[in-house]
């Protein structure tokens, strides 16, 4: 006898459609429980009874539960948590025999290791992402944020170049979106996000021209987009790229990094505060003048704000050390799919 139904599946992906709707105005935090309460209602579909087309369903949607609450972990600056729960992504994803799904859990683990400044592991992650078919449009993201920036982490210039060249090809292949796209959307990367993450690969090789370059191919996709963590990010990797440039302009890098911490940037989350805290230290060079040493000024006071002191620690660290198996709410993972996936179909 199933204890579910067609109908309540149904309303159980509206869930999932609405946290991702949401996520970037209202954060990682505040809708983590959401997500927390949601996994739950499917492991208890999980250790139930289904017919075989049912079933498919209810592991896909608890795929995708753990990997909104690993993306969220990632945002929150817990690496170890995020890493749990794509694991568990991609065994659900598997149980529902959904590769995109498992393409999509292993980018964000690549994520996750990246913003752990593992880059190394980064790399191995979204290889192993691309793997599973390297033509399929979920293979965008794999190849700029996954690739393409944990190469130019690693000083590569010629592999983040292979890297975005071939999300930009995937990208004209599968008519894919020219707006953004929301970071946490189970949906392929559309344009504009993968313009974005191009320019951020840019950034470490110093290569300012192809960071600007990226960077105003954006403008014209994103504009009256509500998307506040897309356009800080852009804009501190600007600035960034104006300090190591060969002709370096401080005054308008440190300008920029002002606007975004003045700005409404929506709830703090780990990416921000690390390039914002990192445009500080490229800054350095330049300590004597009076524009560098105001935005440290005003650095130094937004980073003790409530919301975004928890995050610090995460954003100057070169590895993180925190307990396994903990969720920014303090809830464990679940680690009974491959036991509960061996309960019969009826």
């Amino acid at each position: 006898m199933s204890n579910t139904n067609p109908m309540a599946l149904d309303l159980l992906f509206g869930q999932v459609q609405g946290l991702v709707n949401r996520y970037e105005r209202e954060g990682a935090m505040r809708l983590a429980p959401e997500a927390l309460g949601l996994r739950s209602v499917l492991q208890e579909l999980i250790e139930g009874q289904q017919p075989a087309r049912l079933r498919r369903s209810v592991f896909y949607l608890a795929a995708q539960a753990s990997g909104l609450l690993a993306y969220m972990a990632v945002n929150a600056g817990r690496s170890a948590v995020a890493e749990a729960y794509c694991e568990e992504a991609v065994e659900l994803a598997q149980e529902a025999d959904a590769p995109s799904m498992a393409m999509w859990a292993l980018g964000t683990r690549s994520l996750a290791a990246y913003y752990d400044r593992r880059y190394s592991d980064a790399l191995e992650w979204a290889n192993a992402g691309v793997d599973i078919d390297p033509h399929h449009p979920q293979a965008i993201r794999l190849q700029v944020n996954g690739r393409a920036r944990a190469l130019g982490q690693l000083g590569d210039h010629k592999g983040a170049d292979r890297a975005v060249g071939a999300a930009e090809e995937l990208s004209g292949r599968h008519h894919v979106p020219e707006g953004l796209t929301s970071c946490i959307s189970f949906e392929p990367y559309g344009l504009a996000r993968t313009l974005a993450n191009a320019a951020t690969a840019y950034v470490p090789l110093n290569d300012t021209e192809n960071v600007l370059r990226y960077a105003g191919k954006i403008n014209g996709h994103i504009e009256g987009v509500d998307s506040p963590w897309s356009y800080a990010l852009v804009n501190l990797d600007v600035a960034t790229a104006l300090l190591v440039g060969r002709n370096p302009d401080v005054e308008q890098a440190m300008s920029i990094g002002h606007q975004v911490l003045d700005g409404d940037g929506g709830p703090p989350i780990l990416s921000v505060v690390q390039r914002a805290t990192d445009l500080a230290l490229h800054a350095r060079p330049f300590e004597s003048l009076a524009v560098v040493q105001d935005y440290k000024d005003t650095l130094s006071a937004w980073r003790t704000t409530p919301d975004t002191r928890a995050l610090v620690g995460s954003a100057t660290m070169t590895r993180h050390t925190q307990t396994p198996g903990r969720t920014a709410e303090g809830a464990t993972p679940r680690r009974s799919t491959r036991v509960s996936a061996n309960t019969p179909d009826q």
